[in-house]
């Protein structure tokens, strides 16, 4: 788990950054040290100065909000100070992978210590459906159906395509170009792949393959778990952002990763080339939920609102390479047409349902164990 970062309205950033005093969660604590301190102690005055007591900086708790995020800083930054800026809310976020930050969620049911869940595939979000509160979003209505919760249970982000990707150096266009090469032998042990306990864009992308797959041939998902886990060799990452570090340096020669994350390394010049699987791919949103028993329930809610809402939705294919889940607003020409991707069925519920059997599999089959714990 990353440590927890707290933000503040833009005056009372400037005044931490005036004083030195550390921080803690929920808390700021300031010494305000007085301008005569100074010269009284210069002149030798022998009259004893009493203490002053601490100067507590801290938001009530009717302007506070505990987010959890699985985001990296570089997209839940920007939203949160500029949601602190138009609220006056106090934000604490606390950063990790979307497998462990759930799992923590489901710990603290009986004493919830966040609001909010932010980041993660819905699919995920649905697996920990007991966790979270239905709410509906301000915008409900110009949302696009498909990335609606029927029961309001999460509150879709961005829509991410899922993509194979390929070392430009390493590998020649065209010899990747389906989910079902990830199980050729040229690519054994050299594929980047995250652990789908951790990562909640792994484990859309294991279920994507999953259903290509099975769809394809009739092969038993199992042994679609299995032959994939051979092929890694035993190996996966711990975090997604490994993934694009393993291809672009020669490590991995293959990968498996986001359209959002992919397009942001290429554009920064790395050796990496993206394919959308002719087998068929998905683009299951990542989202927010309102955690059960939130203790900042109408701040959670103004905070769903806002994510949702058109400002920061408009904002998302130019700046995060993400695409946005609301139907009034047009494509800006940056990412290729969703009409022209070959996208798969994806059940949202039925993933939700099989995330645990999944992962179960998945892990003995890591271990090179034969497991029958998922059943298509």
């Amino acid at each position: 788990m990353k440590e927890r970062h707290l933000y503040a309205p833009a005056g009372l950033r400037r005044l931490r950054r005036a004083l030195s005093a550390p921080l803690r969660p929920l808390r700021f604590t300031a010494l305000i040290i007085l301008a005569l301190a100074g010269p009284l102690a210069l002149s030798g005055c022998d009259a004893p100065q009493k203490e002053e007591p601490p100067v507590e900086y801290a938001p009530s708790e009717d302007r506070t909000l505990v987010i959890y995020t699985s985001h990296k800083e570089e997209v839940y930054r920007p939203i949160v100070e500029e949601f602190e800026e138009r609220t006056g809310i106090w934000v604490d976020v606390v950063s990790g992978g979307t497998g462990e930050l759930l799992k923590r969620i489901s710990r603290e049911t009986e004493d919830p210590q966040a609001d909010v869940m932010f980041g993660g595939g819905v699919d995920s979000l649905t697996a920990y459906a007991e966790c979270f509160s239905p709410y509906s979003c301000q915008d409900w209505d110009m949302l696009q159906a498909e990335y609606r919760s029927q029961d309001g249970l999460w509150t879709p982000f961005s829509s991410l395509p899922v993509v194979l990707i390929y070392n430009t150096k390493l590998v020649e266009a065209g010899q990747v170009t389906a989910w079902s090469d990830l199980f050729s032998p040229a690519w054994h042990g050299r594929i980047a792949f995250c652990d789908p306990g951790i990562s909640g864009s792994s484990f859309t992308s294991l279920v994507t393959l999953l259903r290509v797959l099975e769809n394809e041939d009739e092969t038993s998902g199992h042994s679609i778990l299995k032959a994939l886990a051979e092929n890694l060799d035993g190996r996966q990452y711990q975090s997604s952002g490994q993934v694009l570090d393993a291809v672009a340096d020669g490590t991995d020669l293959i990968g498996v990763t986001l359209e959002e994350t992919a397009l942001k390394r290429i554009a920064a010049g790395e050796d990496i080339a993206i394919v959308y699987p002719a087998d068929g791919t998905c683009s299951v949103p990542d989202g927010a939920a309102l955690i059960k028993g939130a203790a900042h329930r109408e701040n959670a809610g103004r905070f769903l609102d806002f994510i949702s809402g058109r400002d920061v939705q408009s904002l998302l294919e130019k700046q995060f390479c993400r695409r946005t889940v609301r139907t009034d607003i047009l494509p800006a020409g940056i990412l290729p047409k969703a009409e022209e991707l070959p996208l798969a069925d994806y059940d949202i519920e039925k993933a939700g349902r099989e995330h645990d059997a999944i992962l179960m599999s998945w892990a003995f089959y890591q271990m090179g164990e034969d497991s029958r714990l998922y059943r298509r």
